[in-house]
């Protein structure tokens, strides 16, 4: 499919050969990530590809680029058909390289779980931290997929997986379903009583991370769970069974990240103790 594209853009966008070896370049970065399964990623996938590439140290002008060229790439997928919808409406030029997830600190995560006062969408905060689920298992979640202590979960592929979760989120999702009125066996629902989209579920999200000065996305409270988990000790095997990761080496991503995150507080600790001096 990538071919078709480059194809496409050379004879009808008339770009030049080194813009279409650009591309090239990118979307077979983005193939080997997927695993080939190009025509199955979702908007998730797009930016996890794009966080590797931050991990890796690319510039963001480098990154900038890849994310264009999966911008491009996928709504011409949509418009031939391949793809039901376009998945790349999250990725906006020419800035695009701000969409990758950040790393919250316990601190602020604190403060965006303790924003909302409506009972649903803290919930839903919670519950995302709390289990460290995508944004897709979440909105599939019905109401008989919460156990004493645990979450039934579905993944790619259609994969279950249970994941326990902290009982404070468990009560949070209680006090919600005891204030619901509309009859529907899903979890979370819109204001109309359907079933909570992707969308959603992403723009509550940004709106109640906007006080923390961070581009913040459902996913990046999976990244916070998987972090903190692992910088309080949590085995990474266990870590791996609990986000669903299919290999190990997809979960040591966050051994990177958490790395990083230290060397920035031991960086910002010296500053403080060399300026009292």
């Amino acid at each position: 499919m990538i071919e078709t594209f480059l194809t496409y853009l050379l004879s009808e966008r008339g770009l030049s050969k080194n813009t279409i070896e650009a591309y090239r370049r990118d979307l077979s970065g983005l193939e080997r990530f997927l695993g080939g399964k190009m025509e199955d990623a979702s908007e998730e996938d797009l930016l996890r590809f794009l966080g590797e590439l931050k991990l890796k140290g690319l510039s963001s002008s480098s990154i900038c680029r890849a994310a264009i060229a999966c911008r491009v790439f996928y709504r011409f997928l949509a418009r031939e058909g391949v793809k039901e919808r376009d998945i790349s409406s999250y990725l906006e030029s020419p800035r695009l390289w701000q969409l990758l997830p950040d790393v919250l600190t316990v601190e602020e995560t604190d403060k965006l779980l303790n924003a909302p006062e409506d009972s649903r969408d803290r919930a839903i905060l919670h519950t995302l931290y709390a289990s460290g689920l995508r944004v897709s298992e979440l909105c599939r979640l019905n109401i008989n997929d919460v156990g004493d202590n645990a979450l039934r979960v579905w993944g790619k592929g259609d994969r279950e997986r249970v994941v326990p979760i902290a009982k404070g989120a468990l009560d949070f999702i209680d006090a919600y379903l005891s204030e619901r009125e509309a009859e529907n066996e899903a979890l979370f629902l819109s204001k109309r009583g359907k079933r909570m989209s992707r969308e959603s579920v992403w723009k509550m999200v940004r709106h109640y991370a906007k006080p923390l000065g961070k581009r913040v996305s459902p996913h990046t409270l999976r990244h916070a769970f998987a972090t903190h988990l692992l910088e309080n000790g949590a085995d990474l095997r266990v870590i791996q069974e609990m986000l669903g990761h299919a290999s190990v080496a997809t979960t040591e991503r966050y051994t990177h990240i958490s790395q990083s995150h230290l060397k920035v507080s031991f960086d910002q600790f010296h500053s403080r103790i060399n300026s009292s001096k």
